[in-house]
């Protein structure tokens, strides 16, 4: 089994994560396809990732959009955004102890992703600490995670389901001490934030019970693309009687006759 997971560094926010039986590309487009449902359109931004070779090729995937180039008809191209550092943080083990960090940079310069790092709060080099962090977390709070138990994962459905339900808590129901700050005008009082607090998604922390039990709205229903040549002729009237079709049925004459 294999888990992909995302955070927003700035307020820990646990963004989304992919459960798969195999390590193979599918797994990084699905992640970052959550990653990007979560990130504004075509804004500046910094993504760190481990030394994976999937990730890169990935990114630019999901953080493109389509630009016409030329006018008239024609196809849009896609176009990758801008404003999008990709950093690649490549840890270097000899039996398996760390003996050195390679940082650099997919795409993008180092000096805005150093800007971006700062102004995120993330350290001061380029960094998965937190997101590892975090992958501790869900094996600490997962059972089916710890590295020797007698209740592995067996069901990829069930893995995934406690996946969101810890990373749900995590956002919701757990102060983070790293987002605790001092109350204005009171040098004793803390004010604590949980990760969706200091995100503007909610003002108070939720109970196990009100996450629970919280009912998500459908997504809204988009009518699909009609395929084929467009229709010349109106639709026809359902409340009008539809007209008998072929020759009318022969009556023989001897019906009529006394």
């Amino acid at each position: 089994m294999w888990m992909g997971l995302a955070m927003m560094v700035s307020t820990r926010l646990w963004l989304g994560g992919v459960v798969s039986r195999t390590r193979d590309t599918s797994l990084a487009d699905q992640l970052l396809r959550q990653v990007r449902a979560c990130s504004q359109a075509a804004c500046t931004l910094l993504i760190c990732t481990d030394g994976w070779a999937a990730y890169p090729n990935s990114i630019r995937r999901a953080f493109r959009d389509k630009v016409k180039r030329t006018a008239g008809r024609g196809r849009a191209s896609l176009q990758v955004w801008s404003g999008l550092h990709i950093g690649t943080v490549i840890k270097q083990t000899v039996n398996k102890h760390l003996t050195g960090v390679l940082r650099q940079m997919s795409q993008g310069s180092m000096a805005q992703a150093m800007r971006l790092l700062q102004r995120s709060g993330g350290g001061q080099v380029l960094n998965t600490s937190y997101i590892e962090r975090f992958n501790g977390t869900v094996r600490e709070r997962l059972a089916t995670l710890t590295r020797k138990c007698r209740h592995a994962a067996q069901r990829l459905q069930a893995l995934e389901t406690g996946m969101y339900l810890i990373g749900s808590t995590y956002n919701f129901c757990c102060f983070h001490q790293a987002l605790s700050t001092r109350a204005a005008g009171e040098a004793q009082s803390l004010l604590r934030q949980t990760p969706a607090m200091a995100s503007g998604l909610t003002d108070h922390l939720w109970s196990l019970s009100e996450l629970v039990s919280y009912k998500v709205a459908p997504a809204p229903w988009v009518e699909s693309k009609r395929r084929g040549r467009p229709r010349t002729r109106p639709l026809p009237d359902p409340n009008v009687p539809k007209r008998p079709r072929g020759r009318p049925r022969k009556i023989p004459v001897s019906t009529f006759t006394g």
